[in-house]
């Protein structure tokens, strides 16, 4: 395979872990309620665990409140149930066709184990894309080991990934700091 594709494919493999990352992100609080906090709970709805954002609207219509309509009335019971089983220690407030979140300002105290959960999340994105630089180099040193590339054609490859590496360890670093600030402000 040529370099620039191996190192293609590997940057893809890079941003995927950044972009999890994110979303891994969008599941820890902040002091605003986010429909990101319940989205992907899984609601067992008829047999089969399914995404709640999948089986009902969701709304942050209030700085403290999540508001989820299921598209299935007959769901109701199913969602609290899974609200109530997650790790989020909200109690749901059925309302009819509804259910209501009241997410509680969060403690000095909390905040802190979040950002530190969040730098946590950060560091295994990082230790990801590291391993997948790990990986490129020994298929680049196999490569020219086999004669397939020159030593010069290696150097070049593992300084494209370095930088791809560096780029992507940054971005993380970002989308770690940019959520901790979130975090400590509201």
């Amino acid at each position: 395979m040529p370099i620039k594709e191996m190192v293609a494919d590997n940057e893809s493999k890079m941003k995927k872990a950044v972009e999890f990352l994110q979303d891994e992100l969008k599941a820890v609080r902040t002091g605003r309620a986010s429909t990101g906090l319940v989205e992907n709970i899984k609601v067992d709805y008829y047999g089969s665990p399914t995404p709640l954002k999948q089986i009902a609207t969701l709304a942050a219509p209030q700085a403290d409140m999540i508001v989820i309509k299921p598209f299935d009335p007959a769901s109701l019971k199913d969602i609290e149930k899974a609200i109530k089983n997650s790790d989020l220690s909200i109690a749901p407030i059925m309302n009819g066709k509804l259910i209501r979140l009241n997410v509680p300002s969060l403690s000095e105290e909390r905040r802190k184990q979040l950002v530190s959960q969040a730098k946590q999340l950060g560091e295994q994105a990082k230790v990801s894309v590291r391993n997948i630089r790990r990986d490129i180099n020994k298929q680049l040193e196999k490569q020219q080991k086999n004669k397939i590339i020159t030593e010069d054609e290696l150097d070049k490859g593992r300084k494209q990934v370095d930088d791809i590496t560096k780029e992507c360890v940054d971005k993380v670093d970002l989308v770690v700091k940019k959520k901790s600030d979130e975090i400590m402000l509201d």
